[in-house]
């Protein structure tokens, strides 16, 4: 028998050849394998943000879950942090326990200021029976009459000027904003408030006028809008430099609004761009918007030069350009700043969103912890600021360290995972100085909810009037919001006040606009002329300033 000499090597050659096809199948498994894992997490992160979209569209707005979930699922860590206010629930002198007002009943319209009609029902039987009729039962009902436009006659004194010859002089027209306008102060003012506080659009406007029996253009009813609201800008930015100088506390926010572009001839036509109203609220003294072209830090710059108080915003890179001022050249300091407030309202969403869409314990943990923050502030919002700060320092400076340590611990574990759980962790660990910023102050605020409700007026707005149609409309508009919405602040009916501005504002002093602003209106109104004010047209007089 012969043996072949080539078989142990053919042998090892074929051994080598598996070894490297099998090593290039295990590669080709890992990277596969890589490409499986990468989209397994895609489309977890897809599932996740699929099912936060919903939630968003067609769950209620707020950030609701079952609370007494939260509470069984983490009754000891509750009840552990709740020991530790034991000393500091009752304030000496103090009840801060929620006490449920007691009904009053139905109210007594009678004692109202509203016009007065009376209606008696008799009974017919009685009538017809000769009954003497000893006295009315009386009860008060919510009734309604329509009211509309009047008829305002500008009757125009004429003299004879018997030195001159016989010649005839005019009395002249008081100062007007919009010159011979058909429109009255009052209208004007009607306008503006209905479209400016209660999103009721010019065509809409228009429509009902014609309803009544008014002819009234939107085109009008634009002009009077954009030249009104540029013209009373004056008392914004009077009211803003105030703020700027003297307010304790800024909160401020944004939203965007649809402009529609210039319109080019015989071009196409063009998309609507995008615009930003910025709302702040200066204390309790000041409601102001403001447009802006970009939603940028120079503009955000811009509105807050000079101010060096307390900001309360939602975290957006914008407002770096505020916080993180580096020194110019040449200097050795940085210019004085502002202080950073954070808001727990967004903190507690972004849990929120992380909870219904990832159910991880520890999303629903924080969501126990920060409602155990909002619980303390609903019992201490009646007490006086400083108490309320001691109580602050003492009882949330506990929770706050325990709160951020545990937060800590957690994002080092989730940090590098996309989606809404390491976004919460994130947002409250970068964002731990300014979210204990309100503990220095009793007049801080926990939250940022009070500007969120301000932009509502523009939200709602813009569902029904759809875009701005130029950068001046909508910067007149933001004039006239802020007006409506610090007259709101100050319990003033928003179309009474407008329509005396209107007539004040020609004729006005400019270094006193001041004056004209709605924390000051009560005050200047009480100085000027009743009889004067209360026609529906005519010269108004300038009261002395105040001493």
């Amino acid at each position: 028998m012969e043996t072949s000499v080539s078989e142990p090597h053919e042998t090892r050659s074929e051994a080598e050849s598996l070894r490297r096809r099998v090593a290039e199948l295990e590669a080709a498994m890992q990277v596969v394998t890589a490409e499986r894992d990468k989209l397994r997490k895609d489309y977890e992160l897809l599932r996740m943000e699929l099912a936060l979209l919903q939630k968003r569209i067609f769950a209620a707005r707020a950030e609701r879950i079952d609370t007494k979930q939260l509470e069984m699922e983490f009754a000891a860590k509750r009840a552990q942090l709740l020991s530790l206010t034991k000393d500091f629930e009752e304030p000496a002198g103090e009840n801060t326990s929620k006490t449920k007002k007691k009904p009053h009943g139905r109210r007594d319209l009678s004692l109202s200021s509203l016009p007065q009609e009376r209606c008696e029902i008799r009974d017919p039987e009685s009538e017809l029976a000769g009954r003497e009729c000893i006295g009315f039962e009386e009860s008060t009902r919510l009734g309604y009459k329509r009211g509309g436009a009047i008829c305002i006659i500008v009757a125009r004194a004429k003299y004879k000027i018997a030195e001159q010859g016989g010649s005839i002089a005019t009395a002249a027209l008081p100062k007007e904003i919009v010159a011979r306008s058909l429109c009255a102060p009052s209208m004007m003012a009607k306008v503006l408030v209905d479209k400016f506080g209660y999103g009721l659009p010019f065509f809409r406007q228009e429509e009902r006028m014609q309803c009544e029996g008014i002819s009234l253009d939107r085109s009008v009813m634009s002009r009077v809008a954009e030249e009104v609201g540029m013209t009373l800008g004056c008392i914004v930015l009077a009211a803003r430099d105030h703020a700027i100088k003297h307010a304790f506390c800024l909160a401020t926010d944004a939203t965007g609004v649809a402009i529609q572009p210039t319109r080019i001839e015989e071009g196409p036509r063009q998309a609507c761009r995008k615009g930003h109203f910025f709302v702040t609220l200066a204390d309790r003294d000041h409601v102001f918007f403001s447009f802006e072209p970009k939603h940028t830090s120079q503009a955000v710059a811009a509105m807050f030069a000079g101010y060096t108080g307390y900001i309360q915003a939602d975290a957006n890179a914008v407002y770096d350009a505020l916080f993180r001022v580096k020194p110019k050249e040449g200097e050795d300091e940085p210019p004085d700043k502002p202080s950073e407030v954070g808001c727990f309202a967004h903190a507690r969403r972004k849990f929120y969103e992380a909870a219904i869409t990832t159910r991880d314990p520890r999303a629903r943990e924080g969501l126990m912890r920060i409602r155990l923050l909002f619980e303390k502030e609903a019992e201490w919002a009646k007490l006086a600021p400083t108490k309320r700060g001691i109580l602050r320092r003492s009882v949330f400076g506990v929770w706050l360290t325990d709160f951020f340590a545990w937060a800590r611990d957690v994002y080092k574990n989730v940090q590098h995972a996309r989606g809404p759980l390491a976004s919460a962790f994130g947002y409250v660990v970068r964002q731990e100085a300014p979210l204990s910023k309100f503990l220095e102050d009793g007049r801080l605020r926990i939250d940022n909810n009070a500007s969120e409700r301000a932009l509502r007026t523009v939200a709602i707005g813009r569902k029904n009037w759809l875009f701005f149609g130029s950068d001046d409309h909508a910067e007149a508009a933001a004039n006239v919001m802020s007006l409506i919405a610090s007259c709101k602040l100050h319990a003033i009916e928003p179309s009474a006040y407008l329509e005396a501005v209107i007539r004040c504002v020609p004729v006005w002093p400019r270094d006193r606009t001041i004056e004209l602003a709605p924390c000051n209106w009560l005050a200047t109104r009480a100085r000027l002329d009743s009889t004067e004010l209360d026609a529906p047209f005519g010269h108004v007089t300038v009261p002395p300033p105040k001493e």
